[in-house]
């Protein structure tokens, strides 16, 4: 049983890495800043559902990057999606949606930090500091990710480099 845990842990981690690398591809957006947004929302979770807003207008947050159930309508019209499972059945999915309205995001107020908090607060005036408090953790989660990646490829390019000494 523990052997095969571990062997569903190491094959979901090329599959993910390959979902937001060709959403980040296909927007022009880091994949790491894809999986930082990812790892804020759901912590990783595609099957993560998670209500939203304040008691007057309630929505639902599903998968792994947290669609909001405002774009459900759009989705099913364009038929991107049947029902709400898609996007916890489809986490690539998920993974592109979400990378695509950022991208629409980014295009309305530039690709800056406060902007990528649209994400989270959207644009009103008001959510001004929500936005700035998301990107905050956004920001801090992604420098994480980046020094680990550059730190990974200083350990490859050294055992390549000694593999390549012993040859």
């Amino acid at each position: 049983m523990a052997l095969i845990l571990l062997s569903a842990v190491f094959h979901s981690q090329p599959t993910e890495a390959y979902c937001f690398n060709i959403a980040g591809e296909k927007n022009r957006i880091d994949p790491l800043l894809l999986k930082s947004i990812a790892i804020q929302e759901s912590n990783l979770n595609q099957h993560a559902i998670n209500l939203s807003g304040n008691k007057l207008k309630r929505s639902k947050d599903y998968g792994l990057m947290q669609i909001n159930s405002l774009h459900i309508p759009q989705l099913k019209k364009k038929g991107i999606i049947k029902t709400e499972r898609d996007l916890l059945n489809k986490p690539c999915l998920n993974v592109q949606i979400a990378a695509e309205i950022l991208s629409q995001h980014l295009h309305i107020c530039g690709r800056n930090w406060e902007c990528l908090g649209s994400y989270n607060a959207g644009f009103a005036r008001s959510q001004k500091r929500t936005r700035e408090i998301y990107a905050k953790k956004i920001r801090k989660i992604y420098t994480t990710l980046y020094h680990e990646r550059k730190s990974r490829k200083n350990e490859n390019a050294h055992y390549l480099a000694n593999v390549k000494m012993v040859r």
